[in-house]
């Protein structure tokens, strides 16, 4: 997986291809996919940071990160999805890096906090994140709140 390049940029900086193919690829998989109406533009995108793994020129994968004050006390990690054809090959967990290295990079030694989808649970629990929240439903699919760090 070397040959993906990574980006992580703000807002104000994405071009209008960025913005729609990660717009897309968020409702293909998590309106179209899991078959969830929901509203996915949530006035957030303007305050985030956009974590983009491309292959070839191609939208991979993305995370979106949120700075502390935003949504949490912490710096949050969310929207985290890979396309269909490259699940299952490690991406998932290389993008999982990745966010937390630049939420590193963007706010030192700081906590980091998650809104999983419940049945992800473990795959969070692989990075240290672990469950602080009960179980609660979110657009129609439990979740779990989940922290890592502090």
């Amino acid at each position: 997986m070397s040959d993906i390049s990574w980006t992580c940029d703000p807002f104000g900086q994405l071009t209008n291809h960025q913005l729609y193919a990660l717009l897309q690829l968020r409702t293909e998989v998590f309106v179209m996919e899991q078959n969830c109406a929901y509203q996915d533009m949530d006035d957030l995108d303007q305050k985030a940071f956009h974590v983009q793994g491309l292959r070839d020129g191609k939208l991979i994968c993305y995370g979106r990160l949120l700075a502390p004050g935003v949504k949490y006390a912490e710096p949050a990690i969310g929207r985290i999805i890979c396309i269909l054809a490259m699940r299952r090959e490690g991406l998932g967990r290389l993008l999982m890096y990745k966010t937390m290295a630049y939420c590193e990079e963007l706010w030192p030694g700081q906590a980091i906090r998650i809104s999983a989808q419940h049945h992800l649970e473990s795959f969070y629990n692989e990075f240290g994140f672990t469950a602080v929240s009960e179980p609660y439903m979110e657009d129609g699919i439990p979740h779990i709140e989940m922290l890592i760090g502090k």
